[in-house]
């Protein structure tokens, strides 16, 4: 397992992740803890993983690259949409103050909650409601990450962005490219870069109570 894990953290720095923050969480946090017990001997592989209500956890590459170029300020507040395995969402946690991540899916939501305390993360707060409708209550954040895809940037999760915050967002039709991008709100509307291309699961409207 070792000797994965330093594969890993050399693959990450060869692509160039070289956030020390970020890769000392990688590094420390054990993604065995975030899947289930019939990938445990692919866990500290750099790839997607299935995990249940048909979603996935990310590669370990995609979620390094993510977190980097959402730039997180040390104090500073995070909204995640799509909260899955709760991988994505502990690394946010330990870089930030305060994470606000919001699941569809009730089993993920339950499950999250359940390793996050495991591991002692207290400044996490799981929603289960609607992605698309974002956080008002606590809004505005400074950074948004969304791990599914949209079709387009939804209007109403971007209001909820400060000025000067950072939104990293998958954006592209179901079954066609994908397109990563790192939006940057200003005062006179969004700056947008594209990353790379990607392939994530389509975030849908709705709850899903089971």
């Amino acid at each position: 397992m070792q000797e994965a894990k330093a594969v890993l953290m050399l693959k990450l720095r060869r692509i160039g992740i070289s956030n020390k923050e970020i890769l000392t969480c990688i590094e420390s946090l054990d993604r065995s803890d975030f899947v289930s017990k019939s990938f445990l001997d692919q866990c500290l592989e750099d790839i997607a993983l299935p995990i249940d209500c048909g979603q996935t956890i990310s590669q370990p590459s995609l979620v390094a690259l993510m977190t980097q170029q959402l730039e997180i300020p040390q104090r500073s507040k995070v909204l995640e949409i799509g909260t899955g395995s709760g991988y994505q969402t502990a690394i946010l946690a330990r870089l930030s103050s305060r994470v606000y991540s919001i699941e569809r899916y009730k089993t993920l939501a339950d499950m999250a909650k359940k390793r996050l305390e495991k591991l002692n993360i207290s400044n996490v707060t799981i929603l289960l409601q609607d992605g698309f409708l974002g956080y008002a209550p606590q809004a505005p954040f400074d950074r948004i990450i969304l791990t599914a895809a949209v079709e387009e940037i939804p209007s109403l999760v971007i209001s909820q962005l400060k000025v000067g915050g950072i939104m990293i967002v998958p954006v592209g039709l179901p079954n066609q490219k994908q397109s990563l991008l790192k939006v940057v709100k200003n005062e006179k509307g969004l700056d947008i870069t594209e990353l790379m291309s990607v392939r994530f699961v389509q975030m849908k409207e709705g709850l899903v109570k089971a």
